[in-house]
């Protein structure tokens, strides 16, 4: 068994144990996740970085060999702008989407998930857990089975039919919840204690976000645009968002990038959010940051099935803290219709996704931005047979 790195408080920089976020923050209502420290980047040659979470071995909390699938190094694919909704004349900023529907599963979860379940390894678990609406759980399935280890989801009934099939096929036990998310969740937390099973996802409430080793998949995103567009100014990046893993992970990378003078600018991060359950775009609504991090709002309905939640993890928060970003919501009309637009130009993104190029799309109107969105997930799980 593999010592794990140390894990502090993200807010009050208290070390930590476990994977239920920081207890002191959670006493005050506050859920922050816990992590390990970031990685020096120093020497690092960006022109020569191979992609994906395991390009930068050396940058993750996770030792011994690599579980993989040849996740990471998706494509970056420029969308077309409306010269005639331009602001300020003709001219509009480029508009990328960042498709990690190309990972071998299918989304950006396959980053997290493979460092997830070799830190598993490491731990010497037999047994590994998630708490999924499907893409999570259809990766922690994938990458359970490379490494040769059972994985228990636990999901709900409104899971569509193409991802339930993905994580059965894939062997998983799929545990299926009628309950409310927070009741979904409370049954894995159980089985985390009384089974010590390795948990791959997050659990606790408030929620703090995901597995803080497994988080760190995501700082892959971050190098890989630094790679990707070296020599041009990347101004924004948009990231749909729920718990804020992904959101997090990438504010970490490019920090990291930053830290060791591989970029001259962090770009800044906007979170993208379902008007029907948007804390972060509610929150940053409020002037003091005290009360941004207490938001709670209604958790409503929306096509974008897989994001929303009633409060915004602190993670999130202190991505777009330290970026000077920013949250916008849109409404289910807004995010079907970028669904349409992104198909008519070949690309079939799940709604959850489709929310992060809605919002980047108004952002690109600007001349001369370089805006990229982070497509989260194919749509191709949703379609019906």
């Amino acid at each position: 068994m593999t010592p794990r790195p140390p894990l502090r408080c993200l807010r009050c920089a208290r070390p930590a144990e476990g994977f239920d976020g920081c207890r002191t923050c959670a006493a005050e209502g506050i859920g922050v996740n816990t992590m390990p420290p970031l990685a020096d980047l120093a020497g690092v040659d960006l022109a020569a970085y191979p992609g994906g979470p395991w390009g930068l071995p050396s940058a993750l909390p996770v030792s011994g060999p690599p579980v993989t699938l040849g996740e990471g190094n998706t494509p970056c694919v420029r969308l077309r702008m409306d010269p005639e909704r331009a602001q300020d004349g003709d001219q509009v900023g480029e508009l990328w989407l960042k498709y990690e529907g190309g990972n071998p599963t299918g989304s950006h979860k396959d980053r997290a998930m493979a460092v997830g379940v070799a830190a598993a390894v490491a731990a010497g678990a037999d047994t590994v857990v998630a708490a999924s609406s499907g893409n999570a759980g259809a990766a922690a399935a994938a990458y359970a089975a490379r490494a040769g280890l059972r994985c228990v989801v636990f999901t709900n009934e409104a899971v569509p039919a193409g991802l339930r099939a993905q994580i059965d096929a894939l062997g998983a036990e799929r545990r299926v919840h009628p309950g409310t998310t927070a009741e979904r969740n409370a049954a894995m937390a159980r089985a985390v204690e009384e089974h010590q099973w390795y948990p791959l996802t997050s659990y606790s409430s408030p929620s703090p976000g995901g597995n803080p080793y497994a988080n760190e998949g995501y700082k892959s995103v971050a190098y890989e645009l630094a790679r990707d567009f070296s020599g041009r100014r990347l101004d924004v990046v948009v990231v749909p968002t729920s718990r804020a893993d992904l959101l997090a992970g990438i504010g970490r990378g490019f920090r990291e990038l930053a830290a060791a003078g591989l970029i001259a600018q962090e770009p800044r991060l906007v979170a993208a959010e379902p008007s029907a359950s948007a804390p972060f775009a509610a929150a940053l609504r409020r002037p003091d940051r005290a009360d941004q991090e207490r938001t709670r709002v209604v958790h409503g309905r929306t096509v974008a099935f897989s994001l929303g939640e009633e409060r915004p993890c602190w993670q999130g928060l202190d991505a777009l803290w330290r970026s000077a970003g920013s949250a916008v919501a849109a409404d289910d009309d807004a995010i079907m219709a970028e669904h349409r637009r992104l198909a008519a130009e070949g690309l079939i993104l799940e709604p959850s996704s489709a929310v992060g190029s809605a919002v980047a799309r108004d952002l690109a109107r600007t001349p001369g931005a370089l805006v990229v969105a982070v497509g989260t997930a194919t749509g191709l799980k949703g379609l019906a047979g």
